[in-house]
């Protein structure tokens, strides 16, 4: 458990703000959205644990990977409340990140590979969807881009 004199001293949002690089703007959203829980000196003014710095470079990393702010609520609320969080409590949140982000690779590597061809879609606008999708066999599969979302479009006949 945190002593109170570390508690009671803490990092100003001005702090918090200089070392992450965000706007104090920012790091309040964040705070609404129960990313960071700062909080109040004997003075009243907000203050942060060092282990905010973290948390909000987790915010941002994981945003720029297209996580969902509901998403990184739910890992970040796994990290304890009572201590700063270590090692093991890290790994143990990359690891479940791990599984999403390669679920993504394998969807952006798809997208890139397939982009130039068919992708399913139904719009029948392109001269090759005569080819690779003839008379919108891929509607029978489903909305939406069957073939990037999984589909295999059927073998072509000469």
């Amino acid at each position: 458990m945190k002593n109170s004199a570390s508690r009671k001293h803490g990092l100003s949002i001005g702090d918090i703000s200089a070392r992450t690089g965000l706007a104090p703007s920012a790091i309040r959203f964040y705070e609404e959205q129960g990313l960071v829980h700062p909080f109040r000196a004997d003075s009243g003014q907000r203050r942060f644990d060092r282990a905010d710095i973290r948390r909000l470079s987790f915010v941002m990393i994981s945003q720029n990977l297209g996580f969902s702010i509901a998403e990184i609520r739910a890992a970040l609320e796994t990290l304890p409340q009572n201590r700063t969080p270590t090692k093991r409590d890290w790994e143990r949140i990359s690891a479940r990140f791990r599984h999403h982000l390669d679920a993504r690779i394998a969807q952006m590597t798809a997208l890139r590979d397939k982009l130039d061809g068919c992708i399913g879609c139904g719009c029948l606008s392109l001269q090759n969807c005569k080819l690779y999708n003839p008379d919108d066999r891929a509607r029978t599969r489903g909305t939406g881009p069957r073939y990037l979302m999984g589909d295999t479009p059927p073998p072509q006949t000469p």
